[in-house]
């Protein structure tokens, strides 16, 4: 392997120097990546245990998806959406078959989708539903996070998120997580609401699940007021959880699809969102798009990740791998006063440390594992994150867990 020739502190300090001060990252420099592993620049090897947020659940550097990346690019990498080109129909045919729906939209990132998908369901509020003009409500819910935009932070409770970014964008409706009598408060008294945006698992929050039903409740009080049920599985779908979906544990067919980050495998920004006919076609040209959104690169390198998540079965190991790890966790909990609780699905987990005598001690623990050749990253001060690579194999999420064990204990 070839490192750079800058050390760890050279590069930390060129990014505090010349970069905005927005992430707090582990001291970690990282300069390759290969499957379950990445190594920093002094060659040191490390358990990835983030996934960069679950868009590398294919594994780093997955041939057959990078293959497609190079190959695209050489050929042709950007048309706008002046012209057709010979890639995008091909993904679009292959993506809504691959999940069900009559159409998708493709754009770049997780937050592009999110707004895309309010656009819409406002739209279709207005035009397909009766709502008077700028009425419109969306349901959401307490400690959600689905993107950094103005509108996106407008209805995030998060002081981090939202201070000093106002004035907030309207039209939105706060609700608990994993309440379903809250939401159906919302729909029996509010006529106005367009319709309900949630992630099956709250990421960001630190894995949280909720209770068993409550998506298909809330799907069906969705159906019975004529409001959309919008899934945000930027994070929690394609395979992460243990199914194609997080959704799929309960049967939900969401009425607006939202996907993200490994949808190419972590190597490129490719973002889309999945609706039938009814909803999508309300969208007329010029009214909305994306200068890169389908390009070709993103064309085929999406169609690659989906291939892999598929033949290479990723939802059963990462379902084989979660309740494998959670067993270890839990009896981990029993084990030390640190580790308080374990929660999760598939290879989407959290562990819930007791911090009341030290505040960073979820902080010190991950930069111990660190140490140890394991990386992760702590969230709500308390809570540490597990994410690997949906391609980890059990002997080596053994040698993982030994090193939280080691760490933790």
């Amino acid at each position: 392997m070839e490192f750079t020739t800058r050390s760890a502190a050279e590069l930390i300090e060129l990014e505090n120097q010349h970069g905005a001060h927005n992430y707090h990252p582990l001291p970690v420099v990282l300069s390759e990546g290969k499957g379950v592993h990445v190594w920093d620049v002094d060659g040191k090897r490390y358990y990835d245990f983030l996934s960069a947020y679950s868009a590398v659940n294919q594994g780093h550097g997955h041939p057959r998806i990078v293959d497609a990346l190079i190959r695209q690019s050489l050929r042709l990498s950007l048309t706008s959406r002046a012209f057709y080109n010979d890639r995008l129909g091909v993904y679009e045919a292959f993506i809504t078959e691959y999940f069900g729906y009559d159409k998708v939209l493709p754009m770049n990132t997780g937050a592009e989708a999110v707004e895309t998908a309010i656009k819409l369901c406002r739209k279709w509020a207005y035009e397909r539903k009766g709502i008077a003009e700028n009425q419109a409500k969306i349901v959401v819910c307490e400690q959600n996070f689905h993107g950094r935009t103005t509108t996106i932070v407008s209805f995030s409770v998060d002081p981090d998120a939202y201070g000093h970014y106002g004035p907030y964008t309207p039209g939105f409706v706060v609700i608990p997580y994993n309440d379903v009598d809250a939401l159906r408060e919302v729909l029996e008294n509010e006529p106005d609401v367009a319709g309900f945006l949630v992630e099956p698992i709250q990421g960001e929050a630190g894995a949280r699940v909720p209770g068993e039903g409550y998506l298909s409740a809330c799907h069906a009080l969705c159906k019975h007021y004529n409001v959309l049920f919008m899934a945000d599985e930027v994070q929690t779908g394609l395979a992460r959880t243990g199914r194609l979906l997080a959704c799929d544990h309960e049967e939900v067919r969401p009425d607006i699809l939202i996907l993200g980050k490994a949808l190419s495998g972590g190597v490129y920004p490719v973002s889309a969102v999945l609706a039938d006919n009814e909803y999508m076609e309300v969208f007329k040209p010029g009214q909305h798009g994306s200068t890169f959104g389908g390009n070709p690169v993103a064309a085929a390198v999406a169609v690659a990740a989906l291939e892999v998540l598929r033949e290479e079965r990723l939802a059963e190991n990462a379902q084989q791998m979660g309740e494998y790890f959670r067993g270890e966790m839990e009896q981990l909990c029993q084990e030390s006063p640190v580790a308080v609780a374990v929660r999760g699905k598939g290879l989407l987990n959290a562990l819930i440390v007791n911090n009341h005598d030290k505040k960073d001690l979820a902080w010190d623990i991950c930069l111990r594992m660190a140490d140890h050749g394991l990386l992760a990253k702590p969230t709500h001060t308390n809570i540490i994150r597990f994410a690997p690579p949906l391609i980890i194999t059990r002997e080596e999420m053994k040698e993982c867990i030994a090193i939280i064990r080691q760490c933790v204990r």
